[in-house]
């Protein structure tokens, strides 16, 4: 069944071809190893992982800007920097001069330098992959479009996790992930998919 609904986007005729990777600051937002066990296990975790790797070395080849943002949590808690479950996932591990960025909030321009560090790449366009869509790759991308950049997502890059559907009831990861990106590619980001960027 065909739909005749259209994001504003869309409707505004904006270019929703994703940037050349050459051309865009690749952001990769918390895929770390909480996401891989525990109550933070992501369904979709691996996949995510092997695209998001295969987007990294397109973009290591091609001469993007790339930033590694990581959650920060608190010491023996969920996130903590200083143990593996804090770590980065071995296969999207920063090489030297990789910039890596630890942030506080969902949000990885709140509270860090991500503006700066991506103002000083005269870059407008970020691409960003990573955990969880609804959360911190959602509010990243909402505030980066009020800080003027022009956003993509790689869809394939990302995952997220059930959620409870305030009736005693779930729902499901992938479901989330797919409204997350619906909403997002109404005004914030294009939203790539398969190959999409190179």
């Amino acid at each position: 069944m065909t739909t005749t609904a259209k994001t504003l986007l869309q409707l505004a005729g904006a270019d929703l071809n994703p940037p050349r990777l050459a051309d865009a600051a690749l952001v990769l937002i918390d895929i770390q190893n909480e996401y891989l066990e525990g109550p933070l296990a992501l369904p979709d975790a691996r996949p995510a992982i092997a695209r998001a790797a295969a987007l990294l070395a397109r973009a290591r080849e091609s001469g993007a800007a790339i930033i590694h943002i990581a959650h920060r949590g608190k010491a023996g808690s969920l996130f903590d920097r200083d143990a593996e479950r804090g770590a980065i996932v071995t296969e999207l591990r920063p090489r030297a001069g990789e910039l890596v960025i630890e942030k506080e909030l969902p949000n990885a321009f709140a509270g860090t330098d991500l503006q700066a560090r991506l103002a000083a790449t005269d870059r407008k366009n970020i691409v960003l992959a990573g955990f969880m869509t609804h959360m911190c790759v959602s509010s990243t991308a909402r505030a980066a479009l009020d800080l003027g950049f022009r956003t993509t997502i790689d869809a394939d890059s990302c995952a997220t996790r059930d959620l409870p559907d305030g009736r005693g009831g779930t729902l499901d990861a992938r479901t989330i992930h797919e409204v997350a990106l619906a909403e997002l590619s109404d005004r914030f980001a294009i939203i790539a998919r398969g190959d999409a960027l190179k």
